[in-house]
């Protein structure tokens, strides 16, 4: 049920952080995965989709040019709250931010984007067929408090 063998999938702003982790994730379970990259190509985390048994194929589109959407489709599969990306850096250096934001995510620690992938493979697979209109709270519990 929660194969992806066949399935075809396009990763918006793939070239790493989140974007790369769901790439990685939706090759595993056997996608075959375009990946982007908003000024380059997203060449190593196409690496790692071939690394997992999958064609990659890499696209570059500038989202911020009026024409660069239409070229790609979107859509937000998740609520993302409390992880340790490039952009929560500050944050997590700063000791007494750190220890504010961790006091207020239940599961006690910053999310990796890796914890995005089982999320990303459940809304891409069959197993979710029948779900629409609902945001998928990845975020260790954040808005659960």
């Amino acid at each position: 049920m929660f194969s992806l063998d066949g399935r075809v999938a396009l990763v918006i702003g793939a070239s790493r952080g989140i974007g790369a982790a769901i790439a990685q994730a939706l090759a595993e379970a056997g996608a075959d995965v375009a990946v982007h990259g908003n000024q380059a190509p997203a060449e190593a985390t196409a690496g790692a989709v071939r690394a997992f048994g999958g064609k990659a194929a890499t696209l570059v589109a500038d989202m911020a040019d009026p024409g660069g959407p239409d070229r790609l489709v979107r859509e937000t599969v998740a609520s993302l709250g409390g992880l340790r990306t490039d952009n929560t850096e500050a944050l997590q250096n700063d000791e007494s931010r750190n220890r504010q934001i961790l006091e207020r995510i239940p599961a006690g620690r910053w999310g990796e984007t890796a914890d995005l992938g089982g999320a990303a493979v459940f809304l891409a697979s069959r197993a979710s067929d029948y779900v629409n209109g609902q945001i998928l709270a990845v975020d260790g519990g954040w808005l659960g408090r």
